[in-house]
């Protein structure tokens, strides 16, 4: 009988909304990728209110490979939200949130966590704007994420240039109460955990990525202009309330 009530060494969490043609291979292949450096993990995959069958997939995976588990409801709430949902079903030592599209390979964990550990740090996280990482990347989301980085620095006492790349690893002896106490539900997430995060003392490395975007001209990145607005919107937000605070 499988022994469940450990804790794991790693837990990946990865949230999809409406990616019913890739999410099944996707998981089995990220759950084949962390096998290479550890067997003691489990993937937490989070159907975000998926409109398509989604759920119906990720069952699917489950089913080829126990170390998926997953975590389904029926209202789209955002990543944010999927990604706290995952993260408190989380027990493990170190837990991760990848973006379930894969184009971030799975196989940079294991270099994330040896950093994480050999550094002493509590939140490792991927940056597409760090002099060694190896993107493919438009023109225009290269802007956007420079001026999305002024914007982020002008506003918070934050020592990163990326806060919004799809890899993170945490130690979640310190970062689960971070997570608890989250609010934001939608893009901006990232950047209120690791203010956050920043203003509990928590020590933060940031890490080259290699980046391989699979999308289609038919399936382009889920952020619309409309929703960087949005993000814009939020993230001010996150600043009037941390100076409240």
């Amino acid at each position: 009988m499988e022994d469940n009530s450990r804790k794991k060494y790693l837990s990946v969490v990865m949230p999809a909304y409406n990616e019913e043609s890739i999410i099944c291979d996707n998981l089995l292949q990220a759950a084949d990728e962390i096998s290479r450096f550890t067997n003691d993990f489990a993937i937490i995959a989070v159907n975000d209110g998926s409109s398509d069958s989604t759920k119906k997939e990720m069952l699917r995976a489950r089913n080829m490979d126990r170390r998926i588990k997953v975590i389904s409801y029926s209202k789209n709430r955002g990543k944010g939200y999927a990604v706290r949902k995952g993260m408190m079903y989380a027990d493990s030592t170190y837990a991760a949130f990848l973006d379930s599209d894969l184009d971030l390979p799975p196989y940079q964990l294991e270099n994330f966590l040896r950093k994480l550990i050999d550094e002493n740090a509590d939140i490792a996280i991927g940056s597409k704007l760090h002099k060694s990482s190896n993107i493919e990347y438009s023109p225009f989301r290269r802007l956007m994420s420079y001026v999305y980085y002024r914007m982020v620095k002008l506003l918070f006492s934050l020592n990163v240039k990326d806060t919004q790349t799809g890899l993170k690893v945490f130690r979640m002896e310190k970062a689960k109460s971070i997570f608890e106490n989250a609010t934001i539900n939608r893009f901006s997430f990232d950047i209120e955990i690791l203010a956050m995060a920043a203003k509990a003392g928590l020590k933060i490395i940031e890490l080259p990525v290699v980046l391989r975007p699979k999308r289609s001209t038919q399936r382009r990145s889920k952020i619309s202009v409309s929703q960087i607005f949005v993000m814009i919107h939020d993230t001010i937000a996150i600043k009037i309330k941390q100076s409240k605070a």
